[in-house]
């Protein structure tokens, strides 16, 4: 079978995930490999993700490494068992390899979608406009066409959200109040982001500038959870190009100081209990107080 030229992260996770079962259960590559009827420069080319490897046979090594875990072995074998192609495909040579990585990634986002975002509002919640003020604006703005482009294929993102994937946000106040956008579509979007803060599966929390605890994690990050939790994965926003980290004890690292953010932020609030009169502040009551702001600002 030849070797592949370019390895997606869902491949790549697929071979690290196997290569880390072998290293747990301190199997040796040329005896796991003879367990399965191939030679070890073949097995180093799967847990390199150059190439792949059949339910049958992931499932015989997994039970040769002593993992017993059902849920874990039925989703790995479902990635490992995928083309690759879905809707992304569509917008392959339009948009960055690593945001198709990204939307293949929230294809298998079944079970949570963390994240947490500092001064904007998180892709997933964007409206065109907001997009299109974003991708226009910076230091390095996109042209008219990549625009066109770029949000088409957020707005398909965001279809996840009618999915029934546990979404949750923390969402820095800072986010709110930025003006690059204009103050008609941050109007609009703020009345966006309440409306989707309505659905059941949406939580959409405010970390609030008079939080006096230290925040523990200061940059914005995306934690996705598959059926099994053990494949989670976490997404570094950086400049240029997210970073991904599959290691179980950097996830757990970034779920924990998830878990921080929520306790420090507002708790979520909603249009039925935030406008009450003994209604504590919460996190509807500040975005829907910011957009008002806006509204007597016409």
């Amino acid at each position: 079978m030849a070797l592949r030229a370019h390895i997606s992260e869902r491949q790549r996770r697929y071979g690290t995930e196997i290569r880390r079962l072998r290293l747990d259960a301190d199997v040796p590559v040329q005896v796991a490999a003879a367990h399965i009827g191939i030679r070890g420069p073949q097995l180093n080319h799967i847990e390199a993700a150059r190439t792949g490897l059949d339910e049958e046979r992931l499932r015989s090594l997994a039970a040769f490494y002593g993992c017993t875990d059902e849920e874990f072995l039925r989703t790995l074998a479902a990635i490992g068992a995928s083309d690759g192609k879905g809707w992304w495909s569509r917008h392959k040579r339009k948009v960055p390899d690593f945001a198709l990585d990204l939307a293949e990634l929230e294809h298998w986002t079944t079970a949570a979608y963390l994240n947490y975002e500092t001064f904007l509002i998180p892709g997933m919640l964007q409206t065109e406009d907001y997009m299109r003020q974003l991708f226009g604006t910076g230091e390095t703005p996109l042209s008219p066409d990549e625009i066109a482009d770029t949000v088409r294929f957020r707005l398909e993102r965001q279809q996840i959200l009618d999915t029934s994937t546990t979404f949750h946000f923390v969402v820095h106040e800072a986010a709110l109040l930025m003006t690059f956008a204009g103050r008609h579509v941050m109007r609009n979007q703020l009345a966006h982001l309440l409306a989707l803060a309505e659905k059941p599966n949406v939580t959409v929390q405010i970390f609030p500038f008079s939080v006096r605890a230290t925040p523990p994690y200061s940059g914005p990050f995306l934690l996705t959870e598959p059926a099994s939790r053990a494949l989670s994965t976490v997404v570094i926003d950086t400049p240029g190009v997210p970073i991904s980290y599959a290691q179980p004890e950097t996830v757990n690292t970034f779920r924990g100081r998830f878990e921080a953010l929520s306790r420090l932020a507002l708790g979520p609030g909603s249009a039925g209990t935030s406008a009450l009169p003994d209604s504590e502040r919460d996190s509807w009551g500040v975005i829907q107080h910011i957009k008002h702001g806006l509204e007597l600002e016409r």
